[in-house]
């Protein structure tokens, strides 16, 4: 049978199209080889050109030395150390606190007027009044001692003041019930306690405050933020520092170690894994760390534990005298300006001060031998002294040193808020130019003006009142703060007053008798 012509037309232009497409595959490739040898020769080309320019040369990093690596191997084993021995010592304190407010009297309607039906006491009616609620909060402390069962864990008092419950957690994972111990508002510290069988939770080491220096390496340890058993590096900025939040009366360690709210409480640790300081508080703008914290220095809380733990509270000595961290005009007009040390400004009647000799103006310049360096440490270091003790003062009186002997006493919060036996009563401070003007004053103007009269104090009672300038002490004038301290001191046992100018007139205050 034979085929139609028009049939293989079509076949005969199909395979002249498949052999042209095969051809022209060929001649792509010998093109590519003609163009690239390295391909004719087996090499494998890369995908992406090189270029051979200058900027754009790879060259390898070159390889850290074996001593670099080694000796930030062994910085980096010494960080792991210390947070080793650390963190399993430091606990997060999660407290509770319960705060009682007035209820809204519209929440009775509508009985809130009348009174309820089915209430008519009046202290039901108090009572339904108000209402309770939660607040929680977040500090950090760190185990100091071990006796028996019996935990103990350092913090500061402003965390756990107002807890009604305390939930103690250590590194390990374990919760365990706190409770309070004891505690002192004037250094911000407390003791919580919990108890456990299991002798392996570790005890911090306590180091020695005094020696450390600016520039030493410390860790902060603690909850910053609710991050629990953080650590931050740093290093000492400054020691001694004053002028913590509250009245607190200690001095401080500064450092740039990051501490934010939650490391309250927390051990600031040296580079042998020594607690030398509670982190207690940070001077921020923001709320947040700016490099600038502060901690309680070991060495000023070690003794409270033990009285903490046997009665629950600190017992201060007490001198009574009223410190004043005097300014420079002060200063310059008792000629100490170049004195380091106390201004004894007020003495209270009847104290171990009073009855061993201190007047006021006296400038205590060492306790027991050791210098003053401040009102702060002063403070300090008279609390350290104990009921009975006897201490010698060294002072500075009208230009002379003198030494005095004074049995101490307990501290009396009583004693201390009675103003009525502070004598003067009355900050003094020397007429000079500048309050001339600030007080229209004639130019020749001299004595005393009288600021911060205390209420309830001699000197109100005489009739005293800010603002008065004091010319005479029993009739002897008056020109400076020496004559006026000096003055007092002659009518120490006996009848006191003062002459002062009021608003232009002279007038005489009341006499008070001085009584010992």
């Amino acid at each position: 049978m034979k085929k139609n012509s028009k049939d293989t037309s079509v076949q005969k232009r199909k395979v002249i199209f498949i052999v042209s497409c095969i051809f022209f595959c060929f001649l792509l490739a010998v093109c590519a080889v003609a163009k690239d040898p390295e391909v004719l020769a087996g090499g494998v080309r890369d995908t992406q050109p090189v270029s051979t320019t200058a900027e754009n040369i790879l060259v390898s990093a070159p390889e850290i030395s074996a001593e670099s690596r080694d000796f930030l191997e062994s910085l980096q084993n010494a960080n792991r150390a210390v947070a080793s021995a650390v963190l399993p010592s430091v606990a997060t304190l999660d407290v509770v606190e319960t705060h009682t407010i007035e209820s809204s009297p519209m929440d009775g309607f509508p009985w809130f007027f009348f009174g309820r039906p089915d209430r008519d006491n009046n202290d039901e009616e108090d009572s339904r009044n108000k209402r309770e609620y939660e607040t929680e909060g977040m500090g950090s402390g760190v185990i100091i001692r071990r006796s028996g069962k019996t935990y103990y864990v350092l913090t500061n008092y402003h965390v756990v003041k107002d807890a009604d419950k305390i939930r103690v957690k250590l590194y390990g994972g374990q919760e365990f019930s706190g409770k309070i111990v004891g505690g002192d508002e004037r250094k911000d510290i407390a003791l919580v306690s919990f108890e456990s069988s299991d002798d392996s939770i570790p005890v911090a080491k306590m180091g020695d405050s005094d020696s450390v220096q600016p520039g030493d390496i410390v860790f902060a340890v603690g909850s910053p933020l609710g991050y629990v058993s953080s650590l931050t590096q740093g290093v000492v900025s400054a020691v001694g520092r004053n002028g913590g939040p509250n009245g607190n009366i200690n001095d401080f360690i500064q450092t740039d170690a990051a501490i934010n709210q939650g490391n309250s409480g927390g051990p600031l640790v040296n580079i042998y894994g020594e607690v030398i300081g509670i982190n207690s508080w940070i001077a921020s703008y923001s709320g947040g760390s700016q490099g600038l914290g502060f901690s309680i220095p070991i060495n000023n809380v070690k003794n409270a534990v033990d009285e903490f733990i046997a009665g629950g509270k600190l017992n201060y000595g007490w001198l009574g005298v009223q410190l004043l961290d005097a300014d420079r005009e002060i200063l310059e007009a008792l000629g100490l300006e170049k004195n380091t040390g106390a201004l004894a400004a007020q003495v209270f009647i009847g104290s171990p001060a009073d009855k061993g000799g201190f007047l006021p103006g006296d400038y205590v310049t060492a306790l027991n031998g050791k210098p003053v360096k401040s009102v702060n440490q002063l403070v300090r270091d008279v609390g350290e002294l104990r009921n009975g003790d006897t201490a010698e003062f060294t002072l500075i009186r009208n230009g002379k040193t003198i030494n005095l002997s004074v049995k101490i006493d307990e501290r009396d919060e009583n004693l201390v808020n009675d103003y009525s036996k502070l004598w003067p009563g009355f900050i003094p401070y020397e007429i000079n130019d500048d309050l001339r003007n600030r007080f229209d004053l004639d130019k020749n103007q001299k004595g005393v003006l009288v600021t911060n009269v205390m209420p309830k104090s001699p000197a109100a009672v005489m009739g005293l009142m800010s603002g008065d300038i004091i010319v005479k002490v029993n009739d002897k004038d008056v020109s400076n703060l020496t004559s006026l301290y000096g003055g007092m001191a002659s009518a120490r046992s006996g009848e006191v007053w003062f002459t002062v100018i009021r608003e232009g007139h002279e007038l005489s205050t009341i006499r008070f008798h001085l009584k010992s």
